[in-house]
């Protein structure tokens, strides 16, 4: 009974590797088999989901890095100590701060108590907050119209074909121009798709990070109030 147990699972277990070659072909061959039928238009769609994935993930680790929950914590530590006038402990807490709250408590703490530094320091930051924003927005709108160019270039392509044969033998010489229209007009709506999520997370957090700026900016105004400091230490007001 134990040796007709043992020769049963191993013809199952057989008949099962025997079987896994063919569920699927390896990603390079699925990649080469719609460049092929997609044409020139896949290919550029496949480089933009690429270029948009690279793009994401930066995004995605700076804002993690940035507005996780036990750093933001500490932010809120930080404007406690500016409206508190506690401005020497919060200047060494944004020292020790290497994300961009940090560097405009910092900043503004080193400049002159002034509206114009306070708007110059938050638009200073802007940049880094909306790094490849314009990129990702652009690959939304791209994608689609790519999409749309090649069900274009598709149906030419097939038009063509039953223009040079009087009579058409083999089907199959128009459905490459239909497939190349119907790959590339669904993988456009899945590059643009896929890229609008994450987009709009992203720009949700630049919303929300300005917010907590202009928070710290108020908060270094308060402190200033309530501590009487001025500006920066005498030093450099004599130097200039």
């Amino acid at each position: 009974m134990c040796t007709l147990r043992r020769r049963v699972g191993c013809v199952a277990e057989e008949a099962g590797t025997a079987r896994l070659p063919t569920r699927g072909t390896p990603l390079y061959d699925n990649i080469t088999y719609l460049v092929q039928q997609g044409g020139l238009v896949m290919g550029l769609l496949l480089g933009l989901s690429v270029v948009a994935m690279g793009l994401s993930i930066e995004r995605l680790w700076f804002w993690i890095t940035t507005n996780r929950p036990r750093h933001l914590r500490l932010v809120e530590q930080m404007g406690g100590l500016l409206r508190g006038g506690r401005i020497d402990a919060a200047r060494l807490m944004a020292a020790s701060d290497r994300t961009i709250y940090g560097r405009v408590v910092t900043a503004l703490l080193d400049e002159p108590p002034s509206e114009a530094v306070a708007v110059e320091v938050v638009q200073s930051q802007r940049s880094r907050l909306e790094r490849f924003m314009p990129t990702l927005s652009t690959i939304i709108t791209t994608a689609p119209m790519l999409g749309i160019l090649g069900t274009v270039t598709g149906i030419i392509s097939s038009f063509q074909v039953l223009s040079d044969q009087s009579m058409l033998t083999d089907p199959r010489d128009v459905g490459q121009g239909i497939a190349e229209a119907l790959l590339t007009t669904a993988a456009g709506l899945v590059v643009a798709i896929g890229v609008l999520f994450p987009y709009n997370v992203f720009r949700a957090q630049v919303d929300r990070t300005l917010s907590r700026i202009e928070s710290l900016v108020a908060a270094v105004s308060c402190g200033r109030g309530h501590s009487n400091i001025p500006g920066p230490p005498a030093t450099e007001r004599a130097s200039v």
